[in-house]
């Protein structure tokens, strides 16, 4: 038994004797599943990331709330480092699923932007993914980064899709809409995975719902009727389009950092962080051939 599991085995909030198995799929934090005589529990390990702007317990007072409005299952136990939440027996959803499910995405993500505010509490937690991306920037020249040379172009053109944005009400956003977030239990759509959530924009969930699934013009553009409830307006589209780009840039350098401070079991930073440059430059041209040219 690894140290891990041994510390696992000690915590105070199990029914009778426990199995143990551990969770793949994670990039930043280590999980297991954990089974008693009551059922299955998830155990999550994680401790701060100011890199990443991620603190616990703000993650954990989200994950509390989430389950209080009806998004997310229970917070069972929790301690510094560590939390324990109630498994859900449902499909993790996949890119496709995503894709195939735009209207289905669009009404629960609504939901959640207008429903969780009346859950949260203590201090409010900003996220603008262009400070993200600028504050990168400072940790990766910082840190010499080996991506250090393409830094200023990734900063003009987070200038170029900041000023492409429109207007929009303050909701509460996930903010981290992998499609790997949503579960399906056969009756209903959970989210998982609140290290990020907080005031925002409702523009950067629904961008990052539809480029992390690698949505079509078409199925974003469904996934945007259903969350508006009408359709949306060209300058709306050209944001979306451009906050797209934004998501994937800001993906793309939340791996530039990991490769520098992480190391999670089976992560490979260097091809995750390629995989999203790669991501992004398709993203990028169909940007630039619909709303304009011009050079990173």
């Amino acid at each position: 038994m690894s140290k891990t599991e041994e510390r696992i085995a000690k915590l105070t909030c199990w029914n009778g004797t426990i199995d143990i198995a551990p969770l793949k799929g994670g990039l930043s934090n280590e999980s297991y599943l954990v089974t008693d005589a009551s059922g299955g529990h998830v155990v999550r390990f994680g401790k701060d990331f100011p890199f990443h702007h991620v603190y616990r317990d703000r993650e954990l007072m989200t994950a509390r709330a989430a389950h209080a409005a009806g998004f997310a299952p229970a917070v069972e136990y929790a301690e510094p480092g560590l939390m324990v939440c109630a498994y859900i027996e449902a499909k993790t959803f996949s890119e496709e699923n995503v894709r195939a499910n735009p209207e289905r995405i669009a009404t629960f993500i609504r939901r959640f932007h207008y429903e969780m505010p009346s859950q949260v509490s203590g201090a409010g937690f900003m996220f603008w993914v262009f400070h993200v991306i600028r504050d990168y920037a400072r940790t990766l020249e910082a840190n010499n980064s080996r991506m250090k040379s393409g830094l200023p172009g990734y900063l003009a053109l987070a200038e170029e899709l900041e000023k492409a944005q429109v207007p929009l009400p303050v909701i509460f956003g996930h903010n981290d809409l992998l499609p790997a977030n949503f579960l399906d239990d056969g009756d209903r759509l959970w989210l998982i995975d609140f290290e990020y959530a907080g005031f925002n924009t409702a523009m950067f969930d629904l961008a990052g719902a539809a480029s992390n699934a690698g949505m079509d013009e078409n199925e974003a553009g469904r996934l945007l009727t259903a969350y508006l409830g009408r359709d949306p307006s060209p300058e709306f589209l050209r944001a979306n389009a451009a906050m797209q780009c934004a998501s994937l840039l800001r993906e793309a350098m939340w791996s530039m950092v990991s490769e520098i401070f992480l190391n999670a079991p089976g992560a490979d930073y260097e091809a995750y962080t390629a995989e999203n440059l790669e991501r992004l430059q398709q993203a990028l041209d169909s940007y630039r051939t619909t709303y304009g040219n011009g050079a990173i």
